[in-house]
């Protein structure tokens, strides 16, 4: 799942602009920093992969099955998944769980397709926001020929009945879509992607998107929210005042009205990785990775924020210094994909934390201008509030 350099949307593009409320800083809000304990290695894809296209290239989620095994995604289109007694000890299953067809046909989603974002109340059935991609540079249907210039994104809806050993699109599928079809002459990367994990919250569930907009819809983070995600059809983003933003799929039958725009979330340029509720103090907690700019990012690497609501959060603070996937790859070594997981979580899909989660993240190393082996890292964290916290703790 590449993720390019984040652009700012052109001025046509945010005529309608709604944004969430500006950031805050508050008091006691929890705020991550490295234990100091030596990373620990996961999954080397060189070496553990079942195939070579096994690499990861999505934030790390979780769950726990039925039978008490964790079972993890974080790996690519020919999507197989990582099971194990626990988060350290996970191992790649080689069976293909959902497949990605390389279909040249957009309104069939099955060009690329990662699964992610997922949610079980049982163990066995589970449900996943999955994000396809639909590459016109590869099946020639795009008059740019250039990756971002015809690069197509939506989220759809799999679930599987067995614990993620096969999974099949919901109907309706589309969770989230832009309000027209993939164009020959669309110019740049277009759509819905990379959702974070699902999060619950009293009796809601949600997750985060990005979108790089479209006339009345601005770039940026959306919130969406459902009562019940194994319901493809009630996931609603936030517009500002209310979830009551429904996408359609746009090749269902004739292009309805583009919906009212979703809410942008502020600080959020880039797309969030990972939504956590840090137990201990009732706050979210939202790791995401970023290039350096002249506004929030003083430096590439990771951030984090916190929030009392999901929709208003703190200011960024930086977490880890160093280059990520929107970078150059002749850079040199990156870093992406950054995940809190807790083995003491509560919840069976460890959407939250207390004050000692791990950090996961995808270690990438770079052969000149491309990318070479990829592994699964994982940091020991330590959480302390705000009021409490020095000034130490980024790396």
């Amino acid at each position: 799942m590449r993720i390019e350099r984040a652009h700012r949307p052109m001025t046509a593009l945010v005529a309608a602009l709604v944004t969430a409320p500006t950031p805050s800083h508050a008091a006691g809000e929890p705020r991550l920093e490295f234990a100091g304990a030596p990373a620990e290695v996961v999954y080397n894809a060189r070496r553990d992969h079942c195939a070579p296209i096994d690499t990861p290239d999505i934030a790390p989620t979780a769950f726990r099955d039925d039978k008490g095994q964790v079972v993890m995604f974080a790996l690519h289109y020919i999507n197989r998944v990582l099971r194990g007694p626990d988060l350290g000890h996970v191992k790649i299953d080689c069976q293909v769980v959902l497949d990605s067809g390389l279909d040249p046909d957009p309104s069939l989603y099955n060009d690329r397709r990662y699964l992610g974002a997922s949610w079980s109340s049982d163990g066995k059935r589970v449900t996943s926001i999955v994000h396809t991609e639909y590459h016109g540079e590869t099946h020639k249907t795009c008059a740019n020929g250039t990756v971002l210039g015809c690069w197509y994104n939506a989220l759809l809806s799999f679930s599987s009945n067995d614990g993620a050993r096969n999974f099949t699109m919901d109907k309706p599928a589309v969770v989230a879509a832009a309000p027209f079809k993939q164009d020959a002459f669309q110019g740049r990367h277009r759509g819905f992607f990379n959702p974070s994990n699902i999060v619950s919250d009293g009796p809601y569930k949600y997750f985060m998107a990005s979108t790089t907009g479209w006339s009345g819809q601005n770039y940026g983070v959306c919130l969406f929210r459902s009562a019940n995600p194994h319901d493809s059809a009630s996931w609603r983003a936030f517009d500002g005042a209310d979830f009551a933003v429904r996408y359609a799929d746009p090749y269902a039958g004739k292009i309805a009205a583009a919906a009212k725009p979703c809410a942008i979330i502020e600080p959020f340029l880039f797309p969030v990785s990972t939504l956590v509720k840090h137990t201990p103090s009732g706050a979210f907690v939202a790791v995401w990775m970023a290039s350096k700019n002249d506004r929030q990012f003083p430096v590439d690497g990771f951030y984090q924020a916190a929030s009392r609501d999901l929709k208003s959060w703190s200011e960024p603070r930086l977490l880890r210094v160093g280059a990520t996937i929107h970078n150059n790859p002749c850079s040199g070594s990156l870093i992406a994909y950054p995940s809190l997981l807790d083995e003491n979580a509560k919840g069976r899909n460890f959407d939250d934390i207390g004050d000692t989660p791990w950090l996961y993240y995808v270690a990438i190393e770079t052969k000149g201008c491309g990318t070479g082996n990829r592994t699964l890292m994982r940091e020991r964290m330590k959480v302390a509030s705000e009021a409490a916290a020095s000034g130490g703790g980024a790396r």
